[in-house]
C-alpha cells in the first residue's frame, strides 16, 4: 500500500498531497494604485489576491456568486502577505492562485505575484476564508455543495 504524502501548511496544520489546482491572471499597475514615490501601495496588493481568487472561481467553479446561490458568504479570516520586490506604474503583473487542500470547512489559497517583464517574485500570501450562512453564523461543517465541488475536482472528501 502506497503511502499518503503529507504536506505542511503555514506551519499550523498538516494536510495531504491532492491534485494542484492553480489559475494565472494578469493585470497592470494602474496610475491610481501607486503613492507619491511611484511604486505600487502596499495595500492594492489585496485588490490583486481578490483578482485572482475571482478568476480561480470563473476557472473552477468555486466563485463568490456560486457560493452566494448556496445562502453562504466567505469572508477572508486570515490574511498573510509576504512583500518582495517593489512594483512600479505600468508593469505588468502576473497572479497566481494556488487551491490549499484542508480537511475543515475553510477556503485556503496560496498566490504568489510575479513581475511579467521577469517573472521575478514579488509578493507571496495565502489568504484563509470560512462559509457563514446568510444569519452570519459560522458553519462548522463543510455545506454540501463545497464536498461536490471538492469531489467533482478530484479532492478526497474530508476525514470524519
Amino acid at each position: 500500500m502506497a503511502e499518503n504524502p503529507k504536506l505542511v501548511h503555514h506551519a499550523e496544520q498538516e494536510i495531504t498531497a491532492g491534485p494542484v489546482l492553480t489559475e494565472r491572471t494578469e493585470t497592470s499597475v494602474r496610475f491610481s494604485e501607486v503613492d507619491s514615490i511611484g511604486i505600487v501601495w502596499h495595500g492594492h496588493f489585496v485588490k490583486y489576491l481578490e483578482d485572482g481568487r475571482e478568476s480561480f472561481g470563473r476557472r473552477y467553479g468555486l466563485g463568490y456568486c456560486d457560493v452566494f446561490e448556496q445562502g453562504l458568504l466567505t469572508p477572508i479570516v486570515k490574511l498573510d502577505i509576504n512583500y518582495k520586490l517593489q512594483v512600479k506604474y505600468g508593469e505588468s503583473l502576473l497572479i497566481e492562485t494556488t487551491y490549499v487542500k484542508c480537511d475543515a470547512a475553510k477556503i485556503i489559497f496560496d498566490y504568489t505575484i510575479y513581475r511579467k517583464s521577469d517573472h521575478a517574485v514579488v509578493l507571496t500570501a495565502s489568504s484563509t476564508q470560512v462559509f457563514v450562512n446568510e444569519q452570519g453564523e459560522l458553519e462548522l461543517t463543510h455545506p454540501a455543495f463545497y464536498l461536490e465541488w471538492k469531489r467533482k475536482q478530484g479532492i478526497d472528501p474530508p476525514l470524519t
